[in-house]
């Protein structure tokens, strides 16, 4: 019977080496396939193939003894096992993540890297010319702006800073409101003397540059237009905010833009439809850089260049583009957009 006992012992104490032996690239994988619910999605994330990552799950699932996921046709699906295991994976990943913001905060003072995500517009138009001399002034901080329309997860460290258009819920984060972007209809001159300025009933004539992108709502357009459909009325179709303004100055048709575009110089021609929309901008960042100078100086400087008392393009009240173009003014003569998304007009479009 002590045999038993102690054989059973080396067994027991054998298991609970394995399973502490896991390795934490097979958790974050299994933390991967459950947030994408597909090998194939979440190989793709995570830069693997998918014969890898089913390798890493096998492994995972063997050293724990049980089933993670259930497979079939439709993708996975966390099995009861997985379900009560992914709450203390996900703590397990956001305490390394603090290990690295923790590190990344106490290296130095005032100088090194600070990424910063932003969606592409506000990005490319708004903070990058005045980085330039931001840098100037800060020559010891290296500001890597990052400008795309999906949104950067700074609780995994996907940006130390982010400005994006849906508010984080992440009780780690520091979540400031910037300013409200105003989206109008805008066509060019050019577009507006070969065709006219578009209208609600006669919409069916003109053509539309449309943007489609994750934070996107594809429906929206038809819904403000009025139609029940946008068949036979997209001229254009592109993932890019950069792409739209270009096709639009380029008199390519109609296109949604903030109202800060035809502000900062733009050669653009407001579209009275009756309709517009508004984004907030949220700006976030984790709590760990609160104590980091070279964090809270960028925090400081993204406000600045955000704050509504000094730009109205970004107060919560909507006002017509063509309002703002004096109230612009200053900006305009700093940070103006003349020739920044379009070299000249196409021909025929002066």
């Amino acid at each position: 019977m002590q045999q038993l006992l102690h054989r059973g012992a080396a067994v027991t104490q054998r298991r609970t080496d394995e399973v502490l032996d896991a390795s934490w690239d097979d958790l974050k994988s299994f933390l991967v396939c459950a947030r994408y619910k597909s090998f194939r999605n979440a190989a793709e994330a995570l830069g693997l193939t998918s014969t890898t990552l089913m390798r890493r799950i096998d492994r995972l699932e063997e050293c724990i003894g049980c089933k993670l996921f259930l497979r079939d046709q439709s993708g996975l699906t966390l099995s009861d096992e997985g379900a009560a295991m992914i709450g203390d994976v996900i703590e397990m990943e956001r305490h390394a993540f603090n290990i690295f913001r923790r590190a990344a905060r106490s290296s130095s003072d005032t100088a090194g890297t600070v990424r910063v995500a932003v969606t592409e517009g506000p990005g490319n138009f708004w903070i990058l010319p005045r980085l330039i001399d931001f840098q100037k002034t800060y020559r010891k901080i290296t500001v890597d702006l990052r400008c795309a329309m999906e949104q950067a997860d700074v609780a995994r460290l996907e940006a130390d800073i982010a400005i994006q258009l849906e508010r984080p819920t992440n009780p780690d984060l520091i979540v400031v409101k910037l300013g409200r972007l105003h989206i109008y209809a805008f066509v060019s001159e050019g577009y507006r003397k070969l065709y006219g300025v578009p209208s609600l009933p006669e919409i069916r004539n003109h053509r539309l540059i449309m943007q489609h992108a994750p934070q996107v709502d594809d429906s929206a357009y038809a819904r403000v237009l009025g139609l029940k459909s946008l068949e036979g009325i997209v001229g254009i179709k592109t993932n890019s905010s950069i792409g739209v303004l270009y096709a639009v100055e380029r008199g390519a048709g109609m296109g949604f833009l903030p109202t800060s575009s035809v502000a900062l110089g733009a050669a653009l021609v407001a579209v009275d439809l009756g309709v517009h929309h508004h984004a907030d901008l949220w700006l976030t960042y984790h709590k760990e850089f609160r104590n980091s100078d070279r964090h809270k100086i960028v925090v400081d400087w993204l406000k600045k260049i955000f704050d509504p008392k000094t730009y109205p393009c970004f107060r919560d009240e909507f006002i017509h583009p063509n309002a703002l173009v004096p109230m612009m003014a200053p900006a305009r003569e700093n940070f103006g957009l003349q020739g920044y998304a379009a070299a000249g007009p196409v021909d025929g479009q002066t």
